[in-house]
This record gives structure tokens, C-alpha cells and sequence, in this order.
């Protein structure tokens, strides 16, 4: 692959103190944030685009609140102060989950601003607790604060942005992402996912509510689903209604536990799959005059398929962005 060139810049937002969030033996754990990571050095080296690795400035409590419940927030403050609890029987507080939830929150809404002010072309996030299934009252599925909502909110309380788009790839529905943004006509939520399969949600017929429906495009995947269903997923339906929705702002929720290596479902997605999506994401960034897609850590627990996944995600995306997509 030849590289995209010489103005693409790779912004990596990543801290070990988000490894203080843990739990013996569960998947959710301290190693998928350095091997998403390395993956973003790896697509950084492979490209030759200039590389730049800041640490997080923590999400303010008054961000966090433009989304999540001030209650809610007092428990998971509260609850890591007191040595950590379970939240449900899938997801966890130790005392470091407190810290580590603002910290994610905040290195996603500064891998957002850093594109939407031309800072960056790509950056990436890699971050744990996950977000996506975090609701304005509740934590669920490994996830504590909804990192991307929180990133949208604050793009729209600096004036940056109004129009967002979000990109779903995860295998599990992003249920917590589609309720807070259920009713928001300036938001497009798309998703592909395993259905049926955890949490449930993601059906077809979700397609938001009052004023804002049509702004949720759920495109559910059968078990056993692999590149090929992905790719048409995306290629031939989310992405066009992305470009006709005219974002002014692209921000993915990037799960890469669709991989076939991937232990806690059963897509058989390669990463040439999120290479090929992610040249034509691109190329819809490049049409509509962006300057460059932002990207956080959601699911994926195979640690060789993440790294993988996340660097061919960025070489796709650099390709698409630099109209190089048969590079």
C-alpha cells in the first residue's frame, strides 16, 4: 500500500490510568486499551502519516451531565469511592472505574474537537470503560459513561458542529447511544450488529422517534454473518443515507468484537471487512468536505484481532479520506 500522503496527521488519545478500571478475569480488561493503541501505531507506521499520542484531559462533571443523570453519576462516584460494586452482573466498579470513566469521556470528546478543528485527520481513542450501551440513568454491558453522546454534546456547546453522525460497528446494538439520541433529528445513529443477540434492541423497525424518525438506522446481522453481509450493510445503505444526511461531524463507536477470533459472539468479520468500510466512510468524509473522521474504543476482546481491526480501520479511512481508495 502506498501511503496516503504527507498532510495526513493520526491523532492517539489513549492513559494507562484507565487500567486501574479492572476486574479479574473479566473480558473487559486493562490489554484491549494497549493493543488498540498499538494498533493505531501500527496503521501510523504503515501509512507514514505524522503520528502525535497525547494523554486525556478528564470529562468535567458539567459534561458528563449534559447527558447522564446527576444521581447516576453520584453512584458511580460514590460506589468506586467505596472500593467498587456491580452495576449488573456484567458490568463492574473498582476504585479506579470512577476516574477512568471521566477519562474516557474526556479523551473522546478531545479526539472529536482535534478533527472537527482540523487538527487531526484521524484520531482514535482508545479508551476503556466502553460507552455504548450507557443510558442517561444507567450503566450496562461493560459501559459506564456513553462516551460518544457526551462527545457530541460537547462539539455542540463549542459551537463546533450541529449535525452528527455516529457509526456503530460493534456487535452489540448500541442501545444506550440510540435512547439518548432517540428524539434528536440533528443526530444519525447507524449500526450494524449481531441480532438477535445482547442487549436486544437494534431491530429494523427502530427508526427513532416523533420528529426524529429516520435519524436510527439499524441494519441487523444474522449469526454467522461475515465480510460480505458488513460490507452491503454499509456500503450500499448507511453510508449513502450518511452522505444524504450531511453531518457536519463523523464520530465512530468502533467495536471490533464482529471478528471471527472475537469470544463473545459469532460474526466471522475480518479485518479487511473494516478496511473496505472504512475507505468508503472516508470517501464520504472527503465528499462532504470534512476534515476527518473520529474514532473511540467500544467492544472487542480477541487482543491480536483488535490491533488488527483498529490499524486496518485507520489505513482504510486515511485511504478514503486521501481519494487514494485503490491504494
Amino acid at each position: 500500500m502506498s501511503p496516503p500522503g504527507g498532510a495526513a496527521r493520526i491523532l492517539l488519545v489513549t492513559d494507562d490510568a484507565m487500567d486501574r478500571h479492572a476486574a479479574p478475569g473479566h473480558p473487559e480488561r486493562p490489554a484491549r486499551r494497549a493493543a488498540a493503541a498499538a494498533g493505531v501505531e501500527r496503521a501510523a507506521a504503515a501509512t507514514g502519516a505524522r503520528f502525535d499520542r497525547r494523554g486525556p484531559m478528564p470529562a468535567t462533571i458539567a459534561q458528563v451531565q449534559r447527558i447522564h443523570a446527576p444521581a447516576y453519576l453520584q453512584l458511580l462516584a460514590d460506589e468506586a469511592a467505596r472500593g467498587g460494586a456491580w452495576l449488573d452482573g456484567d458490568t463492574y466498579l473498582s476504585p479506579g472505574s470512577w476516574d477512568a470513566a471521566l477519562l474516557a469521556a474526556g479523551a473522546t470528546v478531545q479526539v472529536a474537537e482535534a478533527v472537527a478543528r482540523g487538527e487531526a485527520t484521524v484520531a482514535f481513542a482508545a479508551v476503556r470503560p466502553p460507552g455504548h450501551h450507557a443510558a442517561a440513568g444507567r450503566g450496562a454491558g461493560f459501559c459506564l459513561i456513553n462516551n460518544i453522546a457526551v462527545a457530541v454534546a460537547a462539539l455542540r456547546a463549542a459551537g463546533l458542529v450541529e449535525r452528527v453522525a455516529i457509526v456503530d460497528w460493534d456487535v452489540h446494538h448500541g442501545d444506550g447511544t440510540q435512547a439518548i439520541f432517540d428524539a434528536a433529528p440533528a443526530l444519525l445513529y447507524t449500526s450494524t450488529h449481531q441480532f438477535p443477540f445482547y442487549p436486544g434492541t437494534g431491530a429494523r423497525s427502530e427508526q427513532g422517534s416523533g420528529g426524529a424518525r429516520g435519524t436510527t438506522l439499524n441494519r441487523p446481522l444474522s449469526a454467522g454473518s461475515g465480510d460480505k453481509e458488513l460490507i452491503a450493510a454499509w456500503v450500499t445503505e448507511l453510508l449513502p443515507a450518511i452522505e444524504a444526511f450531511a453531518p457536519g461531524a463523523i464520530l465512530v463507536s468502533a467495536g471490533y468484537d464482529a471478528h471471527g477470533d472475537d469470544p463473545l459472539a459469532e460474526l466471522n468479520v475480518t479485518e479487511r471487512a473494516y478496511r473496505a468500510v472504512a475507505v468508503e466512510l472516508g470517501a464520504v468524509a472527503r465528499r462532504l468536505g470534512l476534515p476527518g473522521v473520529a474514532l473511540t474504543l467500544e467492544g472487542g476482546y480477541d487482543l491480536a484481532a483488535l490491533e488488527l481491526s483498529v490499524a486496518a480501520t485507520i489505513e482504510g479511512l486515511l485511504a478514503g479520506l486521501a481519494g487514494s481508495e485503490g491504494s
